[in-house]
């Protein structure tokens, strides 16, 4: 194969693709509702500049080096050779996107997917970190999460690496499957957003003397709920054009991708519906908005090789985790999430990697089995290596630049300390803490 060019897809597959890709920065605008909504109103304006900022560092890093130790299957990679097997670990493609033919092929389309996906990824732990992020921190992080952390387990998974691999190492099913990017997007950002907000530690006011969480009401529903509604548009294409390109799933079966994804949702929203009236005697509106986009997390992994049936499963179970890991990350673990970005991407997305192998088997584009073996080693992978190295790099980066806002600042808002004027000029800002 010419790595420049790859296979070309057909017209109306290619055009397909294209379609779809050209959906996904709905969900960067859907993640970006849910985040600003889910916070206090003096932040607003700087948590939606955050996501613009932190979506271009990552489009930038991708196309400098992120695509190249990215690559794509059939490409230039780096490989071991163990016990007379090749595993590939890291992509050999020249930097700055030389030497493509921007066209119609596969390879192309996802240089293309790629920048808006890791864009995606990176604005995931924003919804963690929120309200206590340097601006240009957040950029800087970014940096390294789109130049290491992203592209090497993309590589692994997407770019015929060695997760890829252990399909015919191993006869583990077809290998690591992941159709649009439960691991790859929602898993990779959900856990750095775990270690980011290891490092900043809660937000000031967030817990009183005796340990307990106080309440810090999110400041605007409607922001949340049409960030609900863009992330399904968004996500919708990023599943089919995942499944496209890196599964080699047929054109007609994007039916089949939108079906799963919209019944995992909507299993996950009313499973959270019926969840929140039963201990609160009334629907949550924000934590059944996290379990929506669970929902669509975990059908990322397998939206291509199940059955609506195993979609449904896994939107309920999806929705259910959601609404008990919120509460113990910020009751047991201390661990303050304004956004709910860990529980919704990162275990969200771990179940649905967990998944694809658990349903695949009622598909026919997976006969063999172990396939939910394969899925545990992508898992132990995300565990073993993601998570220490998204907390390893901005441990490091939090000792040349301190990554969190000054307490005066945070008490009286990113908008007023780093950007100079309120999102909401003409109404008072609450300044102390609820």
């Amino acid at each position: 194969m010419n790595p420049s060019s790859g296979p070309v897809l057909s017209g109306s597959t290619a055009a397909l693709c294209f379609c779809c890709i050209l959906l996904m920065p709905c969900a960067l605008g859907g993640l970006g509702l849910i985040n600003a909504g889910l916070g206090r109103s003096r932040n607003v304006a700087h948590s939606l500049l955050s996501t613009i900022c932190i979506t271009a560092s990552a489009a930038l890093t991708y196309f400098f080096v992120g695509f190249a130790w990215q690559g794509y299957l059939g490409s230039q990679s780096h490989v071991w050779v163990v016990q007379g097997k090749l595993w590939s670990w890291i992509g050999s493609e020249r930097f700055l996107l030389r030497g493509i033919d921007f066209d119609t092929s596969s390879y192309s389309l996802s240089v293309m997917f790629g920048m808006f996906a890791v864009g995606l990824a990176a604005v995931i732990p924003l919804g963690a970190a929120a309200e206590r992020w340097r601006l240009s921190a957040s950029c800087a992080s970014t940096a390294l999460f789109a130049g290491i952390t992203y592209p090497l387990f993309a590589h692994w998974a997407w770019g015929g690496g060695w997760l890829a691999q252990v399909g015919t190492n191993y006869r583990l099913g077809r290998g690591f499957i992941d159709s649009g990017g439960a691991g790859s997007i929602h898993s990779v950002g959900g856990l750095t957003a775990l270690g980011i907000a290891w490092i900043l530690g809660p937000r000031h006011g967030k817990y009183q003397a005796n340990g307990m969480p106080v309440a810090m009401p999110a400041h605007n529903a409607p922001f949340v709920l049409l960030g609900c509604i863009l992330a399904w548009v968004g996500f919708l294409g990023l599943d089919c054009a995942g499944s496209v390109l890196f599964l080699g799933t047929e054109a007609n079966r994007g039916t089949l991708v939108v079906i799963n994804a919209t019944l995992a949702a909507a299993s996950a929203v009313l499973s959270g519906v019926c969840i929140t009236r039963l201990r609160f005697g009334k629907a949550d509106a924000s934590l059944c908005a996290n379990a929506w986009v669970a929902g669509l997390a975990a059908s990322a992994g397998g939206c291509a090789v199940i059955r609506p049936a195993g979609a449904v499963v896994i939107g309920i179970v999806a929705g259910l985790l959601v609404m008990f890991s919120v509460e113990w990350l910020e009751l047991r673990f201390k661990v303050d999430d304004p956004g709910g970005a860990i529980s919704v991407h990162g275990l969200g997305g771990l179940w649905g990697v967990l998944g694809a192998g658990l349903f695949a088997r009622s598909s026919p584009m997976a006969n063999s089995q172990y396939q939910w073996l394969a899925q545990v080693v992508g898992i132990a992978t995300l565990l073993g290596f993601v998570l220490p190295a998204a907390y390893g790099s901005n441990w490091l980066l939090n000792k040349v630049i301190s990554q969190r806002v000054g307490l005066q600042a945070e008490r009286q808002g990113l908008d007023l300390d780093e950007l100079g004027t309120g999102a909401y000029p003409e109404f008072m800002i609450h300044n102390e803490e609820y």
